[in-house]
């Protein structure tokens, strides 16, 4: 590096200077290089979505998928899907596909659909921000009104035949309800609530346990049926809200995001989503 001379040595104050406008360059290019301003020029929107999980995404379709595309249209970039298998806990999924990425290689991607925005989870997930709800999900019972007509309890099911998935939350209720007083009578073989309420479209059983998404992608709009809160004091009837999560530091992407979802929500368009997997929607 070659010395300055005498006559063009910079002075304590224009150092000082240099400084400072060096430093507001630094800032400007952090910020020119957050995780918004990446996606937009590489072009393409990176969104994680669950492999098998109707009817919000079954082989590159669903109510998830239509969703991803609307985000990635707000923000004029392409669609990059990044179908992956849930993990053991929801914790494990965020760690996978939103703030490390997989040990096999895979992820992150820029959001992740489907997380339920729930305190506990983002006071145990502090590398992830969890936003933007666009559903309020819940268990449900569905049931056949012309062999069950009145359902206030579960009691008033008697010996009836229900479907339900076993490793599922719905399963987990109806086989510890009331002391496990209903096991012998529970069909868990569907592998989640779809199958169950084809079951129970099929006439195969009398009820079907699940969440309403679920139930309702089947069987809304079938007067043969009613579907109403699992009558449970083991949760909550109102349900838990669904959104999605980005990683910690993306807050230009997390704020791009919520704008959106709250725009389709206001001007109708998420509910049409919803409507297209013959689901009601509701507002988280």
């Amino acid at each position: 590096m070659h010395s300055p001379s005498s006559s063009s040595r910079l002075s304590r104050r224009d150092c000082l200077r240099w400084a400072a406008a060096a430093g507001v360059a630094a800032t400007a290019g952090t910020v020119r290089a957050g995780a918004l301003d990446k996606i937009r020029a590489r072009g393409t929107l990176s969104v994680a979505i669950y492999q098998d999980m109707p009817p919000f995404h079954l082989a590159g379709q669903g109510i998830d998928v239509a969703l991803a595309q609307a985000l990635a249209g707000s923000l004029d970039v392409k669609l990059s899907l990044l179908p992956f298998l849930a993990d053991e806990n929801m914790g494990d999924d965020l760690r996978n596909m939103v703030w490390r990425g997989h040990y096999l290689g895979h992820g992150p991607a820029d959001v992740l659909l489907h997380v339920p925005v729930d305190r506990p989870l983002m006071d145990a997930t502090p590398q992830a921000l969890i936003l933007a709800p666009y559903y309020r999900e819940r268990v449900v019972l569905a049931r056949r009104l012309d062999r069950l007509p009145q359902l206030e309890t579960l009691a008033a099911l008697g010996d009836a035949k229900v479907a339900v998935a076993g490793k599922t939350l719905a399963g987990w209720l109806m086989i510890g309800a009331d002391q496990g007083a209903y096991r012998s009578q529970l069909d868990t073989q569907a592998k989640d609530g779809v199958e169950a309420a084809r079951a129970l479209q099929r006439g195969e059983v009398a009820a079907a346990a699940g969440l309403a998404s679920e139930m309702e992608s089947v069987l809304h709009g079938d007067a043969r049926f009613a579907i109403a809160p699992l009558p449970s004091v083991r949760i909550q009837r109102n349900g838990w809200a669904v959104g999605m999560s980005v990683k910690k530091d993306a807050t230009d992407l997390a704020q791009a995001l919520q704008a959106t979802v709250n725009a389709l929500a206001g001007g109708g368009r998420l509910r049409m989503m919803f409507e297209g997997g013959n689901v009601a929607w509701q507002a988280p």
